[in-house]
């Protein structure tokens, strides 16, 4: 059973927290990270490409010459695809990029991602978060304290108003809830600081 610190708001150690190995100790899928990393990019793409076909440019709409006697070609329209100016054969069209993983893999990634940082000493536990209001100064020591003030991903059990504006404005920190935590969130980010109930809603649900 994974064990690592447990830490107060200040940054000093209060005491140490026991994980659940079936959520926190798996050996990491890379095969099924990667698919699950690939799955989010391509569900981020926007699809809005767009070009025109030869029935949606402008012009050529008479056929340019007669169809015989000239010795030329025969055309139909100067708007043809062959055409400089014409329509685009085959181009792209807007669409969706986005498509879903089976709900085991889908598990299965976000466990490996959660062991990777367990594994690299890369995951910090907090009691608690608590600001009395929101302040980027303030958000900025904590995770100077818990040395986690480059490219931090910071989870709470449920959305905090005042800690999510706090992290808004810092370069590189994040804000997410526990049941929004995802594959690529986890692996962009160099440390992730969670609170303890956290820890415990997230091994709710997956474990």
């Amino acid at each position: 059973m994974p064990k690592v610190a447990l830490f107060n708001q200040s940054g000093s150690q209060v005491g140490d927290v026991d994980l659940a190995d079936a959520v926190f100790g798996i050996e990491p899928n890379e095969a099924v990270l990667a698919d699950a990393v690939l799955m989010q990019q391509a569900s981020l793409r926007q699809g809005t490409h767009k070009v025109k076909n030869r029935s949606e440019v402008r012009g050529g709409g008479r056929k340019p010459w007669r169809q015989k006697g000239t010795g030329r070609a025969r055309q139909g329209s100067i708007r043809s695809p062959q055409w400089v100016g014409g329509g685009v054969v085959f181009g792209p069209t807007p669409r969706s990029y986005s498509y879903s993983l089976p709900k085991k893999v889908r598990r299965l990634a976000i466990k490996s991602a959660l062991s990777t940082k367990v594994q690299s000493e890369e995951f910090v536990v907090v009691e608690d978060l608590k600001l009395d209001a929101p302040k980027t100064k303030e958000m900025v020591n904590i995770l100077s304290g818990l040395s986690a003030s480059d490219k931090a991903l910071v989870v709470t059990a449920d959305y905090n108003e005042a800690v999510a504006l706090s992290a808004k404005n810092i370069p590189g920190v994040t804000f997410v809830t526990a049941d929004n935590v995802s594959v690529l969130d986890l692996l962009k980010h160099n440390k992730v600081v969670i609170t303890k109930e956290a820890v415990e809603k997230v091994e709710e649900v997956l474990g």
